[in-house]
């Protein structure tokens, strides 16, 4: 299965963490940035990204705590194609989401381009 045609799939059956997530992100709600969710950045998705802000929101399970190599090498190769990568966990999400988005904001002042 290619890039895009796994990313629609990802969209259709997002965690609960990432639907109440991306119901405070879409529509240019967070300071005015627009978001998308599962989206490649060849050869990986990410769970969210603000393009004009180079900003990856990724949300992490369970199955992360197995997979940490993983994602060091998927941070390394965002942030050397010039991406900031801010990670929650997916509880952090569903328990703490206005300290999340007050994260997630912080990181979209950070040498914003706006």
């Amino acid at each position: 299965m290619d890039l895009t045609n796994r990313a629609r799939e990802l969209r259709r059956n997002q965690t609960d963490a990432e639907q109440l997530l991306w119901r405070s992100l879409k529509s240019r709600q967070l300071n005015g940035c627009k978001f998308r969710r599962q989206f490649p950045i060849h050869p990986y998705i990410v769970d969210f990204v603000c393009l004009s802000e180079n900003l990856v929101v990724d949300l992490d399970g369970g199955q992360h705590t197995e997979q940490l190599e993983y994602d060091e090498k998927r941070t390394a190769f965002l942030e050397s194609n010039g991406y900031r990568v801010v990670r929650f966990w997916n509880n952090e999400v569903l328990k703490e989401l206005p300290a999340v988005l007050e994260e997630i904001a912080r990181q979209l002042d950070k040498n914003s381009t706006r």
